[in-house]
């Protein structure tokens, strides 16, 4: 993307489409005085910051609309430059005519991403804040939302910048050595140096291991229903969802593909996957839905595994717990119609390790909302806190295994007592990898490839 951070550029903020607002944005060294020559009203140009000016947009003797004029005096704005938003009728017409207006006047149409980019380049914004300004757009649940505004609000960039900064401190210490490598003196202390590189590889990792929880929480929580046909699997779904999404019936394969829905539980998107029967498939098309489920299971973040519990042996329920079940992927046992039973359930099986068992009536809708909760607790509750900086996107995943890796080298180095300058290099290429995070380092073709994917008046 290439810049000209002296035009001043415009586009809508706002979404496409009929509305009953439209807000088209300003940015650069001519917003204000682009903006007050289309406007009849006050003279914008001597008006103070951070004020609204009712009026119209005229184009010679036409007036196209009756606006406010919102003014933002740089560098105290999104962009630090001079901005104006028009807050105008949401007619398409209407935002076309004045956008093309402003262009005939000075201005130039923004690309993608070119708002917060000026953002970033003028210092308001580090890379990972804009980035999680990105994020805060497409949140569609609570969780995602605390958890990209956590990450504009600085706390992940303040994390990184005391790691960084500890870094830097020795990185220079060791440098100095270098300039005195014929005298054999030696300014960083080494057992300094291997403590505060452990301090901060935990801290690494911590972040490396908290992307798993912060990439589910921003795409959602892939949860698959499996279990044999006619167990009860997509009334579950239905009743989940306390709608009626998939077919039902007692015919025995109904579903043969798998059906997903998204469901909020305590602020969370459980993405949920309604699977064919596991079974002897009869058919093709069967047989295909039968490995799309054996796929889904194996890439989910929680089984719930339904059976009929009128019907289902403990031979063939042990079988299918062994097949289905896998380490490290929590799992609930949902034993399904327990309202036709004549006695109280009780399994005499013993269940793998971090499994649960859950008795409920589909069709019925009993103990749902406990089935719910524990979807919850099994993946996310104790794992969630307003002030713990999840990772949410896999560029800084893939830096901060990069700057693990380097980090580990040191702490090789050290105890085979590496030379200072094979140590510099290695602390180096931490710090270099930590800098991508927040963009104190950076090629045009990583924020052409960042700020490509942002909407155009954003």
């Amino acid at each position: 993307m290439t810049l000209y951070q002296e035009d001043t550029i415009v586009a809508l903020a706002t979404a496409n489409g009929v509305g009953a607002i439209g807000v088209i944005r300003l940015s650069g060294p001519q917003a204000i005085t682009i903006a007050n020559s289309v406007f009849k009203g006050k003279d914008l140009t001597k008006q103070v910051s951070h004020t609204i000016h009712f009026g119209n947009v005229v184009d010679g003797d036409v007036i196209l609309d009756e606006v406010l004029m919102s003014i933002f005096v740089g560098p105290r704005s999104y962009t630090r430059e001079n901005v104006v938003e028009i807050s105008c009728h949401g007619s398409n017409y209407i935002i076309e005519s004045i956008i093309k207006l402003l262009i005939k006047r000075g201005a130039r149409a923004a690309k993608a991403g070119e708002f917060t980019m000026r953002a970033f380049l003028n210092g308001q914004l580090d890379l990972s804040q804009a980035e999680a300004v990105a994020d805060l757009i497409a949140a569609n649940s609570k969780a995602s939302q605390q958890a990209a505004m956590q990450q504009l609000r600085g706390g992940f960039s303040n994390q990184l910048a005391a790691l960084r900064e500890q870094l830097v401190n020795f990185a220079s210490l060791i440098e100095l050595e270098l300039d005195f490598s014929e005298e054999d003196v030696e300014f960083a202390n080494r057992d300094q140096l291997r403590q505060l590189v452990i301090n901060i590889e935990n801290v690494v990792s911590k972040l490396i291991q908290s992307f798993e929880l912060g990439n589910a929480i921003k795409q959602g929580v892939n949860t698959v229903i499996a279990g044999r046909p006619n167990a009860g699997k997509s009334t579950l779904l239905n009743a989940l969802l306390n709608e009626d999404r998939a077919i039902v019936s007692h015919i025995a394969g109904t579903t043969r593909d798998t059906i997903e829905e998204v469901l909020n539980i305590n602020g969370i998107n459980f993405r949920l996957i309604d699977t064919a029967g596991i079974r002897e498939a009869t058919d093709t098309v069967e047989q295909i839905g039968v490995a799309k489920t054996m796929e889904k299971i194996s890439q989910t973040a929680i089984l719930l595994y339904v059976y009929d519990a009128l019907e289902l042996s403990v031979v063939d329920l042990q079988a299918d717990i062994a097949e289905l079940v896998k380490p490290g992927i929590p799992a609930i046992i949902v034993a399904n119609k327990t309202d036709l039973l004549d006695d109280v359930y009780t399994l005499d099986l013993p269940l793998p390790k971090g499994t649960d068992l859950v008795q409920i009536s589909a069709k019925e809708k009993q103990h749902i909302d406990e089935l719910k909760q524990l979807i919850y607790t099994k993946t996310v509750k104790g794992q969630l806190s307003a002030d713990e900086t999840l990772i949410t996107n896999i560029r800084h995943l893939e830096a901060l295994q990069r700057t693990q890796d380097a980090l580990i080298r040191v702490l090789d180095g050290i105890g085979s007592q590496t030379t200072s300058d094979f140590l510099a290099m290695d602390i180096k290429q931490g710090l270099h990898y930590l800098g991508e995070i927040t963009g104190a380092v950076s090629t045009d073709d990583l924020l052409d490839n960042i700020f490509s994917k942002f909407c155009i008046g954003k």
